[in-house]
């Protein structure tokens, strides 16, 4: 199967032509972040007007360096959500119109479900398994007993991981986006300095709030005191304690689950080198079990992750038609189920 993918959920236009799940054709993403530096961040109504400008290039260019034509494309699959509303409606009419026009099968697809199956361009996935989300919007740890089900097993109560990177970088002055210059500057310095550990009621759930804030509160004593202190230190401190919160919720998932086969990691913040580096630790730890961290290509916002998603939940019977509508709060446990 040939699917056409579109994503918009956020801040990145995407498109791409991907083959039986595994090859990729073409993909095309048109990136705003150098728009929203200058806000600190994404502003919903910018990013919903720069994918109306941008949808319609970004679609032509996936189709062209795919190399095939209309005809050829057996699938048109698109981000239903979760995401920003606005942005959502613009691809989710752009695939509609598509569907429409060349008379294709058309399917809404949940943008997690996407960054769990991007590990597919990298490893065959075996199950049960254990998938850790880890994004600027979300921080979830699942459990799939199959392909096509998803158990939501924690998540977090408050910011998402990568939506801490952000504040704290803000608090910091390093500008937007902050996950990236933030590991940067942690691999420069040591975690030196006693931060807050965060605390959730759920066993596997999570929560970075206290930390973040924990972050400020240093930054004003140290201000009052006239004291100095090492951004880099800061930033490594922050990373290690937020990064033990997670990993210690992965942890005692594994202990909890001795089934589990293999564990993989989606979303922005799997491309961060520090937690690339524990999932190596997880590895040696438990050799029973394999583990995988999609290609940085594969770990920020992209439609060939799209694409997969698309045909997993269309051969299981989903598919749209056009009243398809954006759904900024789409649950992944609800994915892949038929219409």
């Amino acid at each position: 199967m040939i699917v056409f993918a579109i994503e918009s959920s956020c801040d990145e236009t995407a498109a791409a032509v991907v083959r039986d799940q595994s090859e990729v054709l073409s993909s095309v993403v048109s990136s705003q972040i150098d728009t929203h530096k200058k806000f600190g961040g994404v502003v919903p109504e910018v990013a919903s007007r720069l994918h109306v400008e941008n949808i319609s290039e970004v679609i032509s260019q996936a189709i062209d360096q795919s190399g095939l034509g209309w005809d050829d494309i057996d699938l048109i699959s698109v981000t239903q959500g979760p995401g920003l509303i606005g942005c959502l409606h613009v691809g989710v009419q752009a695939a509609k119109t598509l569907a429409m026009l060349y008379d294709k099968p058309l399917v809404g697809v949940n943008h997690l479900a996407g960054h769990i199956y991007a590990n597919k361009l990298d490893t065959t996935l075996k199950f049960p398994l254990l998938a850790l989300l880890v994004s600027g919007g979300n921080s979830e740890l699942i459990y799939m007993k199959d392909e096509t089900s998803f158990e939501i097993l924690g998540e977090t109560m408050d910011d998402a991981i990568g939506e801490a990177y952000d504040k704290v970088a803000r608090v910091l002055d390093l500008g937007y986006p902050g996950g990236p210059k933030i590991d940067k500057l942690a691999r420069a310095g040591k975690p030196v300095y006693s931060l807050p550990r965060p605390k959730a009621p759920g066993e596997y759930d999570f929560s970075f709030s206290g930390l973040k804030s924990g972050v400020l509160q240093f930054v004003k004593r140290m201000e009052r005191q006239n004291q100095t202190w090492a951004v880099e230190d800061l930033a490594a401190s922050f990373q290690e304690t937020a990064l033990e919160e997670i990993f210690t919720k992965v942890r005692k998932a594994i202990e909890n689950h001795p089934e589990l086969k293999q564990m993989i990691v989606g979303g922005g913040v799997s491309a961060n080198s520090r937690l690339r580096e524990k999932v190596k630790e997880l590895a040696e730890r438990y050799p029973q079990m394999e583990f995988n961290v999609p290609p940085m290509s594969c770990c920020t916002d992209n439609a060939a992750m799209i694409a997969i998603a698309g045909e997993i939940a269309y051969t299981n019977g989903c598919k749209a038609d056009e009243s398809l509508s954006a759904d900024a709060s789409l649950d992944l446990e609800d994915a892949n189920q038929p219409a």
